[in-house]
């Protein structure tokens, strides 16, 4: 059976503790924390009282690649990368996800793919490298180094973002089936393509809200028996204040979620 986590950013700003209590409440399996600026985001013993305390494992650790967490654990990606994954042991986590670099990280970027394979590797963590989408820096120099897309790249194992296909007007259907078994997460949501547009949105709408194939590649890896994490990482911001709405939003698509990767759910 599918595990069906929930992603610490779909309540972000709220603190670590109230998304796990969001979560429980809201009936998903386990969760994925994006280490943050909060302490509790990358302390595991704030992180195994909160997992005791609402019954809910750590699925995956969201590595501190974001701008705002470009001071978390220091400036060094690499060994901030290694303490992610030092974390994801500490916890109980299966999974660590990561972005692809930015090209201006120097040898981290060079080295990247070599670096996740061996840490996968030597630690048994599987190290997830997330699809990302384009946009260029400096005029027109592309932002990521080797790129966005993980399945042109050396690695063992690959994160799906819907809202990030969408971005870069990717049929997520078709990069799961490219990905094959290295396809081992999925960052639930749904997205629209830019249709031309100059923009950088990244939507992180509801399943089923945007123009991906998401309910199709569900079923797909349902049906193949594919064993890895499905996280909803959508944005409820929309929700504001009006806490049962948010609720209602992450039971939803936790439902989605459950619906969607039941085996042979079309018969």
């Amino acid at each position: 059976m599918i595990k069906i986590g929930m992603s610490t950013s779909c309540t972000f700003p709220k603190p670590t503790a109230q998304s796990f209590q969001i979560a429980a409440a809201a009936g998903y399996d386990g969760m994925e924390v994006m280490v943050s600026t909060e302490n509790d985001s990358r302390n595991p013993h704030a992180l195994r009282a909160l997992s005791h305390r609402f019954e809910l494992p750590v699925l995956s650790i969201h590595a501190p690649v974001l701008f705002y967490t470009q001071f978390v654990w220091g400036t060094k990606p690499d060994e901030k990368l290694v303490r992610t994954v030092d974390l994801a042991h500490e916890v109980g986590a299966t999974t660590v996800v990561v972005h692809p670099p930015f090209r201006w990280q120097g040898q981290y970027a060079t080295r990247f793919e070599e670096l996740v394979t061996k840490l996968e590797r030597d630690s048994g963590i599987t190290m997830a490298v997330e699809n990302m989408f384009p946009w260029n820096v400096a005029g027109s120099q592309k932002a990521y180094l080797p790129g966005t897309n993980p399945i042109e790249m050396n690695v063992d194992s690959i994160t799906l973002d819907f809202s990030h296909a969408a971005l870069s007007g990717d049929d997520s259907f078709e990069m799961a089936k490219a990905a094959g078994d290295r396809l081992r997460h999925i960052h639930l949501c749904d997205g629209e393509a830019p249709n031309g547009k100059k923009r950088l949105f990244d939507e992180h709408r509801m399943p089923g809200e945007g123009g991906q194939p998401v309910e199709k590649t569900l079923r797909y890896l349902a049906d193949r028996g594919w064993d890895g994490q499905v996280v909803a990482e959508v944005n409820t911001r929309s929700a504001r204040k009006d806490e049962a709405k948010r609720l209602h939003m992450l039971r939803e698509t936790l439902e989605f979620a459950r619906q969607h990767t039941t085996v042979n759910s079309l018969s």
